[in-house]
């Protein structure tokens, strides 16, 4: 018989620990994907493709190019979090080591906190906007500031902040019963925003062509590609942590069919939205819009734009709380399970993006740059080193009790608790990824790639001498 592995209280709770119902169906992940995709941030992004001069079926090209990358990287990287049923950080236990998870833990934990702030002010705009329809009286508190934010801004910024936390606190069945239905709503809503701009200004003065200039050849082929790898780069934080839902899907099948159906399908569906909005918005408003806040504030018809407000509200809520709550909550749990719980964990993150003043930070477009891509540049390796540890060198297996104990008969306690050999293999691929990100402008936009290649490379030469793990695990197998 294999012998019993002690489970470490510095390594589990209930949080962490294997989730067994696994009751979640390919709707629950298509619905995570809906919330991810449905924001602000994507519809300026859909519409902001053109502006690298393609045009309408070059863009539409690029989206599913780029998309289908993800789907690719959604499917690897939820595969060992469904079979074993844990989170992100637990999956990152078998190629960093059980202690050392902990590292790309943090990192993904410290993105998630800084964009959990712009989300949350970005989506006190569309609150002000019904605030202000309902009471104009308060728009006078918009007079005075503090910490760079108006008063009326601070409420909007609250109200925001407690809405997220009351439906974070009544964790992952109310967060599942979230996206299950606001997914589904805010198409009603952007189907309804798009028939009347369409209305407002005629369909053939619709154009899918937003840009300026017109690219072929080479030049546009270069440009397809550009768009193709910021597509992939927009959902690299969410991919990444994807373990955090597919470990309550109950199989793999289940699992790759919400995938496709919530990222290329509704990926494209959603961008055309965009893209028609944002073209109808020339014509109606005199001008081109690409923040649809401001189209919706601009809008003569008060129930569209109430419509148009909660819309934006429950999208921006609905991203936030899929990308930038539920992963720190992992992750910072991940970092002292018996002190951190999973709402701990987001409720760190939550006051932490406060701190931060986000406005300040969205505001300030080059401190964006610099604090969020020099943490961004390390997302590509943490893709490099835990694919390829899982699928190259683990061969898919997993050994579950070794992922919640300090014994050094555990499969991945590696020398006290920490594998050094993908903390080199992270630290090579970071520098090289955060040169191409600032000094070599021409491959600022491949940095994702670089990263995770470089890292793949690095971390699979290193493990070459582990060849006694394969039979480590199948006398595992053979003795449980």
């Amino acid at each position: 018989m294999k012998k019993e592995l002690p489970i470490s209280p510095k390594l589990s709770n209930a949080d962490l620990l294997p989730d067994k119902e696994q009751k979640w169906g390919w709707y629950s992940i298509f619905a995570f994907w809906m919330s991810d995709v449905h924001s602000v941030g994507g519809y300026v992004f859909a519409a902001s493709l053109f502006a690298l001069g393609l045009n309408g079926i070059q863009v539409f090209i690029s989206l599913l190019v780029g998309i289908s990358i993800v789907l690719v990287f959604a499917n690897l990287m939820g595969k060992p979090g469904q079979k074993a049923g844990v989170p992100f950080p637990v999956v990152a236990r078998m190629s960093f080591g059980v202690f050392g998870a902990n590292i790309p833990a943090v990192i993904r934990g410290l993105i998630a906190v800084v964009w959990y702030g712009i989300q949350t002010f970005l989506a006190s705009s569309s609150f002000i906007i019904l605030l202000l329809y309902f009471f104009p009286s308060m728009e006078s508190l918009a007079d005075s500031s503090f910490v760079g934010l108006s008063y009326l801004g601070w409420v909007g910024f609250i109200a925001m902040w407690i809405l997220q936390g009351i439906v974070f606190m009544f964790g992952m069945d109310m967060i599942r019963k979230v996206i299950d239905w606001s997914g589904p709503a805010i198409y009603i809503a952007m189907f309804a925003l798009c028939v009347y701009m369409i209305d407002a200004a005629g369909w053939d003065n619709i154009s899918f062509n937003l840009s300026s200039k017109n690219l072929d050849g080479w030049d546009a082929g270069i440009q397809m590609f550009v768009a193709a790898a910021l597509v992939a780069g927009y959902f690299a934080g969410p991919t990444l942590n994807f373990s955090d839902f597919s470990r309550y899907c109950g199989s793999y099948q289940k699992l790759k069919l919400g995938n496709i159906l919530g990222l290329p399908l509704n990926f494209i569906v959603f961008s055309a939205f965009s893209v028609i909005i944002v073209s109808a918005s020339i014509p109606v408003f005199g001008e081109m819009i690409t923040d649809p806040v401001e189209t919706v504030k601009r809008l003569d018809s008060g129930l569209i734009t109430v419509l148009g407000a909660l819309t934006f509200i429950f999208a921006t809520v609905g991203i936030n709380i899929v990308a930038n709550f539920v992963a720190p909550a992992f992750d910072f749990s991940n970092v002292s399970p018996q002190k951190i719980s999973f709402k701990a964990g987001g409720f760190i993150a939550a006051f932490g993006s406060v701190l931060l003043t986000p406005w300040n930070l969205f505001n300030n477009p080059e401190m964006i740059h610099y604090t969020v891509d020099v943490l961004a540049a390390m997302i590509g390796p943490l893709y490099g080193i835990i694919i390829v540890d899982y699928y190259l060198v683990k061969k898919g297996k997993i050994d579950i009790p070794s992922l919640y104990t300090e014994s050094e008969q555990g499969l991945y306690w590696y020398k006290k608790g920490i594998n050094m050999k993908s903390v080199y293999a992270l630290a090579v691929a970071s520098i090289v990824s955060i040169v191409a990100t600032f000094m070599i402008h021409a491959l600022s936009n491949y940095a994702l790639f670089i990263g995770g290649i470089v890292a793949a490379v690095v971390y699979r030469y290193l493990m070459a001498p582990e060849t006694a793990y394969a039979l480590q695990m199948k006398l595992a197998e053979s003795e449980a």
